[in-house]
């Protein structure tokens, strides 16, 4: 697992989708409005079988039809290579599953 300092958080942000960066929390966090709230569920599960996969697993808060993803490595207290990698993920599962217009 690899600590990444700003330069890299930010060069990783880069090839993710509406990903951002909270230094204060030490974190990377995107949100995600979807149908309705069963939508909101299935995509969560989604992510918490891709989480499993790699043992590393996001905070989720669950508004309604509204998702909010963070990724921290909470013992390295820093953004790790692995939070990128799930961020990846994560954006493949939200684009099979949040509808275009």
């Amino acid at each position: 697992m690899v600590r990444l300092d700003d330069e890299q958080i930010r060069e990783g942000l880069e090839r993710l989708t509406e990903w951002e960066w909270d230094p204060e929390t030490v974190s990377v966090h995107r949100t995600v409005s979807l149908p309705d709230f069963l939508a909101a569920i299935a995509l969560v599960s989604e992510v918490a079988q891709a989480a499993e996969q790699v043992e590393h697993h996001p905070d989720i808060d669950i508004r309604y039809n509204t998702v909010r993803l963070t990724l921290s490595t909470h013992s390295e207290g820093a953004v790790t290579d692995k939070d990128m990698a799930l961020a990846a993920r994560i954006d493949e599962l939200v684009a099979a599953t949040v509808p275009t217009d």
